[in-house]
């Protein structure tokens, strides 16, 4: 059956194979040359029209994710925290604990890689063909303060609910909203064993208590979110204060501070 070549791109068009019809003669060149069978010239088109989409997926859910910066595991220097185990980091960027609905907390003080570590698994467990939001502690707990106060709570708990994978970030390192810990226990439940939490913080798990100001539903948050969890306690200096002091500033800043007291 002889097909025209304006037949053939409309026909790709009506069944979305965007990728084969916008390089469908560059394809075919490039099959004819390597002398390819016309099952391995259509295994070829269709390699072609998945990776294009799997790109398009990947960048929409990147922007959808709204992570605040792009970081890599490539760019993660393992040799200045040998607390973090690039094996175990490898093994969780195959996003099973995802697939599971696992909880990963990341422990640590400040600068030591946590949100760097969150983005980067982030942003591998998106290739992994699975669902990501991002936040910040502070900003999820005030979100759902003012959803509770206009009475669109269960709406923001369902729209929070629906990520593969719920990344909060920099727990503890702010007071949180007198009813942080009674909000932040119905999203936890919400999710307990349906969803993935990756939640990163500067403090202990036994310091929980004082960073919701409420003890008992700590432990009951706790309870949830290590009963299936991964938990990494990364120790050692923070990245940009060894920046600065390789550079002299915070050794210059110091001084100067010592200088000015005298």
């Amino acid at each position: 059956m002889a097909v025209d070549h304006d037949t053939l791109i409309g026909w790709l068009s009506r069944l979305k194979l965007t990728a084969i019809r916008d390089q469908l003669d560059n394809l075919l060149d490039e099959a004819s040359r390597a002398d390819l069978t016309i099952r391995e010239t259509l295994a070829f088109l269709c390699e072609r029209e998945i990776a294009r989409k799997d790109e398009r997926r990947i960048i929409m859910a990147m922007k959808i994710a709204h992570f605040p910066h792009a970081r890599d595991l490539e760019g993660f220097d393992f040799e200045a925290q040998p607390s973090v185990d690039p094996q175990q980091i490898r093994e969780l960027a195959t996003a099973r604990w995802v697939a599971n609905g696992d909880a990963l907390l990341l422990l640590g003080p400040p600068g030591v890689g946590k949100s760097h570590l969150a983005i980067a698994l982030g942003r591998e467990v998106i290739r992994q063909n699975y669902t990501v939001l991002f936040t910040t502690a502070q900003a999820l707990v005030a979100t759902l303060v003012r959803a509770h106060g206009e009475g669109r709570l269960e709406e923001r708990l369902g729209f929070l609910a629906k990520p593969k994978l719920l990344i909060i970030d920099e727990l503890g390192y702010l007071p949180l909203e007198p009813n942080a810990a009674h909000l932040f226990f119905q999203l936890v439940s919400r999710r307990y064993e349906r969803g993935a939490m990756l939640v990163t913080s500067n403090r202990s798990v036994g310091e929980w208590g004082t960073v919701f100001g409420d003890p008992v539903v700590a432990t009951a948050i706790l309870d949830r979110l290590l009963h299936h969890s991964h938990v990494i306690t990364i120790r050692g200096d923070s990245y940009r204060l060894r920046e600065k002091r390789r550079s002299g500033l915070l050794q210059k800043s110091t001084t100067a501070a010592g200088m000015e007291s005298n």
